[in-house]
Formats: C-alpha cells, structure tokens, sequence
C-alpha cells in the first residue's frame, strides 16, 4: 500500500469513526424511524434500574430525555454515567418488569434499546 493510501484510509476512518459515535437521546427520540433496528450508541446517566434473574431494565437519561433499556446482562446500578450500545426496537414488552419498576402504563409497551453492551464512562 502506498503511502498516500493509507493516508487517505486513515483519514477515511477518522471521518467514519467521529459519525459514529453516541448519540444523544434527543436524536434518537426526535426521528426514532431513521434509527430502529440499527446498532446505535447512546449516552446518558441510569435515572432508574432493575434486575430480574440475570436480566435488567434501566432508565437512561440525558437532560430531560429518556430511553428504557434491555439487557440480559443486568443493569448498572443507579447514578452511573454509561454509554450503551444496542438495537432500538419499538414495542417491546417491559410487562415483566412492572412488577420491579413503577412503569407508567405508556412505557410498557414501547421503543426500547435493547444493550449488546454498556461501558461506564
């Protein structure tokens, strides 16, 4: 390889990398079309969190914006500042977890991340 190409894939890859990175709940709330299921990343602070045998749900929170997540690697604690990475889905069933969360009954059923993965920040 050249050393223009790989000039030119380095600066290729650092234009891709700053698109991809978190983005704030307010995007993904304000057109949440252009991101349902896709694998997105998005950053906030755990508002609420539960856990129930080996699942969690938490409420991640950003400004006055927040989105429920899903995972079944269980949920980071409360007040954590995280990044998750996940699919967005609409109308997952957080019925189970009411029990566990005072869910208001619009949330129950709803656009949700469901986390491949968090990262404490």
């Amino acid at each position: 390889m050249t050393r223009t190409a790989r000039i030119g894939l380095t600066v290729l890859l650092c234009v891709a990398a700053l698109g991809c990175g978190p983005k704030r709940i307010n995007q993904v709330l304000a057109d949440p079309s252009r991101y349902r299921n896709q694998t997105i990343t998005v950053r906030g602070t755990v508002a609420q969190s539960a856990s129930i045998a080996g699942r969690g749900i938490y409420k991640l929170a950003d400004g006055d914006q927040s989105l429920w997540v899903v995972t079944t690697s269980g949920a980071p604690r409360q007040g954590a500042h995280v990044d998750v990475t996940g699919r967005l889905q609409d109308g997952f069933d957080l019925g189970p977890f009411s029990s566990v969360l005072n869910l208001p009954e619009s949330v129950k059923s709803g656009l949700v991340l469901v986390a491949s993965s968090h990262r404490a920040r």
